[in-house]
């Protein structure tokens, strides 16, 4: 049985997984290590390519049934020990995956690691490590102003700007594009929630460890390269952008709503319809 189980879920973007690929067969861990592919409904060649350029990666061909869904077929059939959630648009560096196997060993009390993410420009992916988002963060975050330099603490809390890029330490949430996760946190927490086709669904995991009792954990001597939008269109299409929005929902439906007045509520769920309309508009504008 291998030490570390990687899952990667594919869908087009061929050129991105065979780089992925790449970077782990030049960087691979110190233990035994499985690569499983899930293929959901490539419209392309990219099942044909894994199978012909990578055979000793698994393959797992499937229609188009979402990040969740898709993960949990590997999540469910692997009993390693500990098993990563890698996205297809991302490369390791050299290190990355010792590094975090060896801070998820440190403490029993850790469930899931994270890594530094960086862009293309060699800039932090600020998704990397993040809080919660509250009503009044992830508005300032959607705007733009929790993005400025200087912007207050509770309009820029989405981004975890207490925790520097690169000091270790707990987070709320880590990015879906690398998710290390201890099989023992794994079996307690469930799998990823289906009920998201796409988007949302790895700060609902996030959550779910906490509140199981398992820390997540931001590692930033462990990087990663990932190439933002992709695995997944740069501009939403719309079931991308009804996917994004209704998972926006969901997060705080679950979490948030049962504790928060009814009128805050509503401006919630009005807020998240408004931008839902707005990202409509501007879909269909670009449309034509």
């Amino acid at each position: 049985m291998p030490t570390l189980e990687v899952s990667i879920v594919s869908h087009g973007a061929a050129h991105l997984l065979r780089r992925c690929l790449v970077s782990l067969e030049e960087h691979p861990p110190s233990r035994e290590m499985r690569v499983t592919v899930v293929d959901s409904g490539s419209p392309d060649e990219t099942p044909d390519m894994v199978e012909r350029e990578f055979p000793d990666v698994r393959l797992i061909r499937r229609g188009n049934i979402g990040f969740s869904a898709a993960n949990n077929l590997a999540l469910a059939e692997s009993e390693a020990p500990a098993v990563l959630l890698l996205n297809p648009d991302t490369e390791l560096s050299a290190g990355a995956l010792d590094t975090t196997l060896s801070r998820l060993e440190s403490d029993r009390s850790i469930g899931m690691v994270g890594c530094r993410l960086v862009t293309e420009t060699g800039e932090l992916d600020h998704a990397g490590k993040r809080s919660f988002p509250t009503p009044l963060g992830a508005l300032g975050h959607f705007t733009g102003i929790g993005r400025l330099a200087g912007a207050p603490r509770a309009l820029s809390q989405y981004r975890a700007t207490e925790l520097g890029e690169y000091e270790p330490g707990e987070v709320d949430a880590v990015n879906g594009a690398f998710m290390l996760v201890r099989r023992e946190a794994l079996r307690s927490v469930g799998l990823l929630d289906e009920g998201y086709w796409l988007y949302m669904e790895d700060l609902d995991w996030c959550r779910r460890f906490w509140r199981a009792g398992w820390k997540v954990f931001y590692e930033p001597g462990a990087t990663a390269l990932h190439i933002k939008g992709g695995s997944s269109p740069k501009r939403r299409r719309l079931r991308q952008e009804v996917a994004f929005h209704r998972g926006m929902g969901r997060f705080y439906r679950r979490f948030d709503a049962p504790d928060s007045p009814a009128l805050l509520n509503l401006a919630v769920y009005l807020g998240i319809a408004l931008k839902l309309t707005i990202g409509l508009v501007i879909t269909g504008v670009r449309g034509r």
